[in-house]
């Protein structure tokens, strides 16, 4: 439930900042009157996403057992290259996202209402369909019959939703930096049980071999239905009787990318500082900066 309840904080806080910023940049150069678009494009992208989300999970249970296992592994494995992609361009680019989207928005004004609506339909909407792949993927890996995982994504939301907020009103200030390098470092340990899961998939699949060389098996010491299985399981994504394929896959990620990722370069090395969104809660300008 904690890994999922990461994901939704994670991503959802993303899309939360993405939204501060374009609302509280129109608010602050008293363009008001663009809001509503702002809002349509912005519902669309949720609308999409969510739809998203139900196509894979209705749309999977009609397939035979091998046809769900070849889609689930090949999922997981999309969204693990995406979610590391995702890691890495916010590590390198959150201080210039507030410049970035300032620009789009100049550019939407000046074309008018379907260029708003599209605007922050693509700035919402990218952010929606990764995070849906990534919780689909993440919650198929550690589902255990429970409607814990889908509880844990929800609170996480919920609570980016509320941390997304209280940036907007300037009740909340944070080291956004050290923030999204901890938790991206988190989300690739996450990242790291999916890819190994959807490896599995695949190898139930017969898309992949290996299925019956276990590195090992301590399925007796660890029991699964225990307390501590089912929080190995739902944090780190942890199976008692992983494959050589599995084990050997979860290291070649995990070690170089997160070593990659906390690396002391970039943000990391302190060069780079992440403000709030546009400052939110701070005074007006008298002349607002694009």
């Amino acid at each position: 439930m904690f890994s999922n309840y990461l994901i939704g904080l994670r991503e959802g806080l993303e899309a939360s900042l993405v939204v501060c910023i374009l609302i509280a940049y129109l608010v602050k150069t008293g363009r008001r009157d663009a809001l509503k678009p702002i809002w349509a494009g912005i519902g669309v992208a949720l609308a999409i996403a969510l739809g998203f989300g139900c196509a894979l999970e209705f749309g999977s249970q009609e397939l035979t057992f091998k046809a769900q296992e070849a889609l689930g592994g090949s999922l997981s494995v999309l969204a693990v290259v995406l979610v590391t992609w995702m890691v890495f361009w916010m590590r390198r680019t959150a201080r210039h996202l507030k410049a970035e989207l300032h620009g789009r928005l100049d550019a939407a004004l000046a074309m008018g209402t379907g260029a708003l609506v599209a605007t922050a339909f693509l700035a919402v909407g990218r952010e929606g369909l990764e995070t849906a792949l990534f919780v689909w993927a993440s919650v198929h890996a550690a589902s255990d019959g429970t409607p814990r995982p889908l509880i844990g994504v929800a609170l996480g939301l919920a609570t980016a939703v509320l941390l997304g907020w209280l940036f907007y009103r300037g009740a909340l200030r944070i080291n956004l930096a050290r923030f999204f390098t901890w938790t991206g470092g988190m989300l690739v340990v996450v990242a790291a049980g999916v890819l190994a899961y959807g490896v599995h998939d695949l190898q139930e699949a017969d898309l992949v071999p290996g299925l019956t060389k276990l590195a090992f098996d301590i399925s007796d010491t660890v029991d699964p239905s225990s307390w501590y299985g089912t929080l190995l399981k739902g944090v780190f994504n942890f199976q008692p009787d992983p494959t050589v394929l599995q084990v050997t896959v979860w290291l070649l990620y995990l070690v170089p990318t997160l070593g990659l990722f906390l690396a002391p370069v970039g943000f990391a090395s302190g060069k780079g500082k992440v403000k709030e969104p546009d400052e939110p809660g701070s005074r007006p300008s008298k002349a607002p900066q694009a």
